[in-house]
This record gives C-alpha cells, structure tokens and sequence, in this order.
C-alpha cells in the first residue's frame, strides 16, 4: 500500500450512487430502515422511557440520523475535518446514550461510525477514527473477549471491503465515462475528417472545372485583343462552354462519390480522356473495386495532370497508366513534352501540392517532374 492510498478519498464516483443497481439501493435502504428500527428498539425496550426521557430517546435517534446524513454530505465532498468532527458528535452521542442507559443504540452507532469511516474517508484518519469507535465497543459490550474481538475483526473487514467494493464501482464509473467521453471526440473526429473529405471533393471539382474554363476564355480575351478572327474566338468559348458543361457532370460524379455510388475507375479515366487521339489509356494489373478514398484520388490526380498538360504543353501526346499490384495501386501520366503555351503562367500553383498532399493523406506518395521527353506524374496509393 502505498503513502497516497493513506492520504486519498474514495473518488466522488464510487461515493455517490451512480452505478448501483436498483436492487442493492432496495437493500441499502432497508439496511438503513433495519439500523434505524435498531436504535428506536433499542432505546424503548427493556427499562422504557416515560416522559422526558422519552422525548430525550427519539431526540437522540433523531440527532443520529441527521448527524449521519451531514457525515454522507461531508465525505462526498471530501471535506476532512467536517467529516471527523461529525464522527466524533455521533461518538459522542453513543456514549451519552450508553451513560443513560440506551446500551444497544450505543453499540450501533460505535459499529456504523466504525465502517462508516473506513468505507468513505481516508485511512489516514479512517483508521484512528475506526480503532476508537471499535474500541469503544469493545469496552462497553459485555460478551466473551473472543467473541468481541472476532466481531471488531469482522467490522473492520467488512468496512474495508465495502471501500473496495465502492472504488472498484467507481473506477467502473470513470471508465464509463472516459469511453463516453472518448466516443463523442471520435463522432467529432469523424464528422470533422467527412466535412474535410467533402471541402476537399468540392474544391478539386470546382478548382479543375474552373481553371480548365479559365484556360480557354483567357485564350479568347488574347485572341480578340489581337483581331482574331471570329471562328478562332467562338472555338474557344465554345471550349470554355464545354469545361462547364463537364464541370457539372464532375459535380455529380463528386456528389455520387459522396453518397458511395462510383462508376468503376477503368470507365472514369476513358470519360476523361474522351476518346481523343492524342492520349491513350493502359489498365495493367488484376482490376478490383478500390476503396472510396484511394479512387477518389486516383481520379483528381488524373483530372489534375490531364488539365496542367493542356495547360502547359498543348497537343502533346499523353499517356495515361493504370496498375493494379497487390498493395497498391499506381497512376501514371506522361507527356511526350511541347512548347510552353501563351497560357503556361497562368493558374494558382498549387495543383501539384493538392495532389501531394491527397496522396499523402492516404499513406501513398506523388512524384511529378521532368521525364524523357516531357512531364510525369506517378502516384502511388495503398490499398
């Protein structure tokens, strides 16, 4: 037993009566009703009361009973001398009672300030507290020193486990309440990282959709500044039209992504690439239904690479490579490289690092750089 177990209360959880079943409350109150039935016998049997000493008797039961309420207040507010100064009152008051001749309640009230003190304070002072109310018990019952002794024994023991039976409840209680505690923080958790995933799914839509449509307006407002003609300006608006039009379609493809309704990943890349002949799609590998969160970033990650190659080196030739192998699944788009457009500054800067940090997200990596010839993006995700 270490020094804190002396100097430490029984925890506000294991004193109180949350955790205790219906049934034992049933029997700590009759308990309760049984010690008080106790000391009003026991103050009118044998020699009863008349008169004022009557009156005196049930003032004394009463004085009892609400000195014992205080001590239960007392000790659940961990308030130590309250606590001793009440259990020397209800001491005290055994020994008047056991002076005018009340020898019963007398030994009662010794017996409950005894488990009383070991089941609710510290044993620092429990077991002083405890020694004298026994003691006193000792002294004044009149049976076999044996029989007094083991009976002490016996009191003490059943304080102490009462003490063990209220901490090991209210240990049970603050584990309850820790895993109450700890599943509300994964709810937040959880909603929190959903409100991300879907901030996330809107702004890769909406950043591809709109920086594609930006592209080709930019190129308008150029050509009409430079006198193009007509037909080279619509073929642009068109264009910016058409990026609209898909950025929808990619909206709702998001939102079905939301709701777990994916069209298989091999049909997504060939809508992307949309049946031009300048970029061909390969599918290696054992194809499986990936998980929400790898396809999602397989897609933007393509969407992304596609769009800054038609940004950054128009009309090249673009290869995109799916792989499946047995932990991970593998992008790759490369372009076989072109000269820098009119457009190549233009746009935040910061697709490169969404699709990093995607990736990253999900335990994968994302290398993007030079190749032989033009650009390569691979990205590597577990599965």
């Amino acid at each position: 037993m270490t020094k804190n177990d002396w100097l430490s209360w029984p925890s506000q959880e294991a004193l109180g009566r949350e955790g205790i079943s219906r049934n034992r409350r049933r029997l700590a109150w009759a308990t309760r009703m049984l010690v008080l039935g106790m000391l009003l016998w026991g103050a009118v049997s044998g020699n009863p009361p008349r008169g004022w000493d009557s009156v005196l008797a049930v003032g004394g039961v009463v004085a009892a009973a609400l000195l014992a309420w205080a001590l239960y207040r007392t000790t659940f507010q961990h308030r130590l001398w309250p606590s001793v100064a009440l259990l020397l009152l209800l001491q005290g008051l055994a020994v008047a009672g056991q002076a005018a001749g009340f020898r019963v309640p007398a030994l009662v009230l010794w017996c409950g300030c005894a488990i009383t003190a070991l089941e609710r304070m510290p044993l620092s002072a429990a077991v002083p507290m405890s020694a004298v109310a026994l003691g006193s018990y000792a002294v004044v019952n009149d049976d076999a020193l044996l029989t007094t002794t083991v009976t002490s024994i016996g009191l003490a023991l059943a304080g102490y486990v009462l003490r063990l039976d209220a901490e090991a409840r209210g240990n049970t209680q603050s584990l309850l309440a820790q895993e109450r505690a700890a599943r509300v923080a994964e709810a937040d958790s959880a909603a929190l990282a959903e409100r991300a995933r879907i901030a996330r799914e809107i702004h890769d839509v909406l950043a591809h959709s709109l920086s594609a449509q930006l592209v080709h307006l930019e190129a308008a407002r150029l050509l009409i500044e430079r006198g193009a003609d007509r037909d080279r300006i619509l073929e642009r608006v068109v264009a910016a039209r058409g990026m609209a039009r898909d950025g929808l379609a990619e909206t709702r493809h998001a939102l079905s992504a939301l709701r777990g309704e994916m069209s298989p990943l091999e049909d997504y890349l060939s809508e992307l690439v949309g049946g031009a002949d300048d970029v061909g799609v390969t599918i290696t590998g054992e194809r499986r239904p990936l998980p929400a969160e790898a396809s999602q970033a397989v897609r933007r990650v393509a969407q992304e690479a596609l769009t800054n190659v038609r940004k950054h080196a128009a009309g090249a030739e673009v290869a995109v490579r799916l792989d499946y192998s047995e932990h991970q699944v593998t992008l790759e788009v490369r372009d076989s490289g072109g000269p820098p457009g009119e457009l190549t500054g233009m746009g935040s800067g910061y697709g490169l690092l969404g699709m990093r940090e995607r990736a990253e997200l999900l335990g994968g990596s994302l290398d993007a750089g030079p190749g032989e010839k033009g650009f390569v993006v691979t990205l590597r995700v577990p599965t």
